[in-house]
């Protein structure tokens, strides 16, 4: 939790902390590697994005998935948001439907 809280601090540029992306992504992935859920979802959006990294959807992907598995709701609506642009509507709508039962309002929308 530390770990990525600390990458929020670099990332965002507070408590004390000068911006820094790059070191923001290195301390995510160490806590993703350590279990950090969040960590999981922070780094899919950077990479869903490109932001700090290189764009690559289908690591994004990947991140997704493992936080989604562990029960992190924005991960699974972001998976079915994935699933609309890759044109596979029925896994999106699986997505969303899982998402809205755990309360994501923006996939009920």
């Amino acid at each position: 939790v530390a770990i990525n809280h600390f990458g929020d601090c670099c990332y965002f540029g507070t408590n004390g902390q000068q911006k820094d992306v790059p070191r923001a992504i290195t301390l995510w992935t160490k806590a993703a590697e350590l279990g950090s859920i969040k960590a999981l979802f922070n780094l899919g959006i950077r990479y869903e994005n490109g932001d700090g990294v290189e764009q690559d959807k289908a690591k994004a992907v990947q991140f997704y998935k493992k936080a989604a598995m562990h029960g992190w709701v924005e991960a699974r609506h972001n998976l079915g948001c994935c699933e609309v642009r890759m044109g596979n509507s029925d896994r999106a709508v699986r997505h969303f439907l899982i998402s809205a039962k755990m309360g994501h309002k923006n996939s009920v929308e």
